[in-house]
């Protein structure tokens, strides 16, 4: 339920006032009796409330930048057309 802020015409008496949605503003000041305005504020702003609110809890987009690159063995070949691997020797 909003809390509603009120100032007398008369007296200029300034109270707030918990009240649900649906109900009435107020018209008649507590300590005068005179007619009331509600004042028009800023609210309170947006509150969070629970353990918190991490990076982590959401999903991350993917770039193709994190990948890792994909490795491939590639073997040498002298100039004959033959197949070299370090181990082997060459007469």
């Amino acid at each position: 339920m909003p809390t509603y802020e009120y100032v007398c015409t008369q007296c200029h008496h300034h109270f707030d006032a918990f009240q649900s949605i649906a109900s009435q503003p107020l018209t008649v000041c507590p300590v005068c009796k005179g007619p009331l305005d509600r004042v028009i504020s800023g609210g309170t702003g947006l509150i969070f409330k629970g353990s918190g609110f991490y990076e982590t809890d959401y999903k991350k987009k993917s770039n193709g930048g994190n990948k890792s690159p994909k490795t491939t063995k590639v073997s040498e070949t002298t100039g004959h057309g033959t197949s070299r691997n370090d181990d082997s020797t060459i007469d």
